[in-house]
Formats: structure tokens, sequence, C-alpha cells
């Protein structure tokens, strides 16, 4: 009985280390408009497909950067909150004027003893203001980011989703991405466990595509090992961007 536990205990082990980890902002909507000139978010870290939330902590930065080039703090805007039965965080934002808003949080690494290393997916959104968000295809300045070249809103469900993950603001070249649907609503089921996660390789400019076949948000994660380990242990580190279908 007990090796029949033990064994039960180490197959969900193994299951649950499988399932790729994200870390998200999903705003309540990816372009303000007269009728809605705010934009609620939430910020967490998960298994998104399957539902399945671990604990973020307050991040070490969460800014909004504003037409590719004015930053301003909204670490002091967060409030807490559950997501998944886990610690997150939320807040709201009105923009002052037209143009285009990039929320990004670099969180505290996370220490995955699963995989024996840690976690930072340093993790964006892209939100349009009055039809007026250009020049969404520009670097924001992030240790590692994915740019898009697809535009990160007003798409359609079907719609090709193209980017170029970027490592010290510099193409990297076959980076591994992570792909996985927000199954907010839990209404899609994966055939197998291979199925939940999809994975792209980025070719020799750092450029990925992926095709997204169902409507809500997706996340893309592109990852790389930091050149220094964290307290003693590999650093997994992430370009996430968000984006949604309609």
């Amino acid at each position: 009985m007990k090796k029949c536990l033990l064994t039960g205990l180490f197959v969900l082990l193994m299951v649950s280390a499988a399932f790729a980890h994200f870390g998200m902002i999903i705003p309540d909507t990816d372009m303000v408009t007269q009728e809605k000139k705010s934009v609620d978010m939430v910020l967490s870290f998960s298994h998104p497909f399957e539902m399945v939330g671990m604990t973020l902590e307050k991040p070490e930065a969460f800014f909004v950067v504003i037409d590719n080039d004015k930053r301003e703090d909204l670490l002091g805007t967060l409030q807490a909150t559950k997501v998944m039965g886990n610690q997150a965080w939320s807040t709201s934002y009105t923009p002052k004027r037209p143009g285009l808003y990039g929320f990004v949080f670099n969180p505290v690494p996370y220490k995955e003893d699963a995989e024996n290393n840690y976690i930072r997916h340093i993790t964006k959104v892209v939100i349009d203001a009055y039809g007026e968000g250009e020049e969404w295809n520009t670097p924001v300045g992030l240790e590692t980011e994915i740019v898009p070249l697809t535009r990160p809103f007003g798409n359609y469900a079907g719609n090709v989703f193209q980017g170029i993950v970027l490592l010290n603001g510099k193409p990297a070249p076959y980076t591994r991405v992570e792909v996985e649907y927000y199954n907010k609503d839990k209404k899609r089921s994966a055939p197998t466990d291979r199925m939940v996660t999809q994975e792209v390789i980025a070719d020799g400019q750092g450029v990925f595509t992926f095709v997204c076949p169902w409507k809500g948000w997706w996340g893309f994660a592109g990852l790389n090992t930091a050149e220094k380990p964290y307290k003693g242990r590999e650093l997994e580190l992430g370009a996430v961007i968000w984006v949604e279908m309609r």
C-alpha cells in the first residue's frame, strides 16, 4: 500500500512538473475606448491551461511604458488578490492620453524544486488607447522580451502571432517558445498532456510564428538561461507576452 502511494505521488509530481509556468498580466480589455476609459488587470503566476496557480510574491518592479518612451512606476498601485487560490495582484489604470501602453512586471524569482532551478518571467501586455497605439513593434528595453511582429491587440481568433525573442537587446536565435491558452472558463481540454503546452523554436534571427485557433488570451514565453545562477541554482529567464484573440 505504501509503495502504491509513493508511486502515485511520483506520477503526480511528474505530471505537475510537465506543465509550463507562465507569468501572467491579464487585462479586461486590450483596447481603451470612449466607452471604456480604464483597464483593470490581474498579475499572477500559473499553469494557465490547466488552471493551476502558484504564489506570486509582490513583483520587484511593475510599470507602464507609454509610447515606448516614458516609464511610469505602478508598483504602489498593486492590491493583493487571489488567482486560482494563490497570491496574486490587481490594479486599475486610466490612460491620460491616446497612445500605446505596455505594462510590465519583473517578478521575484520563483523557486521550483521540481526542476531544481529558479524561474523569472519578465511579463508584459500591450494596450491600445483610443486607436492611437503605433510603433507596437518597438522594444521597451527589458533584459529579455518578445517584440511583436503581429500587432499585439485587435486580433481575430485564427490569426498568426509572430514575434522576435530578444535577450540583452539582441535577437536570441533558436529560443524555445512555449505557448499556452488561458483556459479561464475551463471550456477547453487537451487530448493528451503533451498538447497542454505548445512549443515552437525561433529561427536564427529569433523570430517565431504561431497560429492561435481560439478566442481568448494566449501567452508566449521565450525561455533562456541567465548567465549567472541565482542562489546557487540555474535561473530560467522568460520573455513573456500576452495577446488576446477575439
